[in-house]
């Protein structure tokens, strides 16, 4: 029934770990599913952490457990759902071709949906001429002309950012004039059946994850890599759309924040949100028919073996 698995959870609940160390007892290969890890150079704010993916073997042993969709994006290239569904579908292929057993590990709740639930998803060009039309536009009047092409919206994200709701309005309108999609359009899917788990903690143990991790990962040098970033070539405008770390450090950098304890309070509050958005996204998958088996609050040890056992009942373990 399943040839695959599935690992989310919101930020900061050691789902990464709890992945490689499935893809390590299995023959697997992670496929991230993280929307800020798929650009080079943003490491330490995003959390790459690709330590993680080499683990010690029963035997004594120094295991590399592949991993794809990692460092595949530059800026200021913007990454899509549509960019990530394709570069995922070409991974899955190459490790069912190796009969290896994909392991989807991330919290990017719109990359996880187009994998598990098999978004129809096509490349809409941009409209330069719509572009320009669209130019001198409040956020408002965005919104009411997208709410006019789409009708009632589902949800209100593509509101937040201007280059969001620009997007959103391009690709209505392409939809709604006939734009024509070709089959070659279509990204090639292949048979991918998922057993989908979760992980998380309680609430107050999930915040003081998050305000440890940001304390290690500013001790690591997050502040210097913004600024790196940025002395590269990379606008303080695009930093801050990568949201939360990029977003609050390059404000900083800027004087928008003013002084280190604000800055602190500034993100590890919104940090704390994020996970909470998350939660809810996945409660959201759940309700449109994604069967979530969520592992108890563990050790990273106690929640592999949950879920190995639960594979080996479908006899998934490889």
């Amino acid at each position: 029934m399943y040839n695959g698995v599935v690992v989310l959870g919101p930020t900061a609940c050691g789902k990464t770990a709890v992945g490689v160390g499935i893809a390590a007892r299995c023959n697997g290969e992670v496929v991230s599913a993280d929307s800020r890890q798929v650009y080079r150079h943003l490491d330490i704010g995003s959390g790459k952490d690709l330590g993680e993916y080499t683990v010690a073997t029963a035997a004594g042993d120094r295991l590399q457990v592949p991993y794809h969709l990692i460092d595949v994006a530059q800026l200021p290239q913007e990454y899509s759902v549509y960019d990530y569904q394709q570069d995922a579908y070409r991974a899955l292929a190459s490790i069912f071709q190796r009969k290896g057993l994909p392991v989807v590990v991330g919290g990017t709740g719109m990359y996880l949906d187009a994998l598990v639930r098999g978004y129809d998803l096509v490349r809409v060009p941009t409209n330069e001429t719509l572009r320009q039309e669209l130019a001198g536009m409040s956020m408002d009047e965005l919104a009411r002309r997208l709410r006019a092409v789409r009708g009632a919206l589902h949800n209100n994200t593509d509101l937040t950012e201007r280059h969001r709701l620009l997007r959103a309005i391009e690709i209505a309108e392409f939809q709604v004039h006939g734009g024509e999609v070709t089959a070659a359009d279509m990204p090639p899917r292949p048979d991918f059946r998922p057993l989908v788990f979760g992980t998380t903690f309680p609430r107050e143990q999930l915040r003081r994850n998050i305000t440890a991790r940001l304390r290690s990962r500013l001790k690591e040098g997050m502040i210097q890599e913004v600024q790196a970033i940025h002395d590269s070539g990379i606008a303080w405008g695009r930093l801050e759309r990568l949201g939360l770390e990029y977003k609050f450090v390059a404000q900083f950098l800027q004087g928008k924040i003013a002084g280190e304890d604000e800055f602190f309070f500034q993100l590890n509050r919104a940090i704390g949100q994020f996970a909470k958005r998350q939660e809810t996204w996945f409660r959201g998958m759940e309700r449109k028919g994604v069967k979530i088996h969520w592992l108890a609050p563990g050790t990273v040890e106690q929640r592999i073996d949950e879920a190995m056992a639960m594979m080996a009942a479908q006899g998934l373990a490889v």
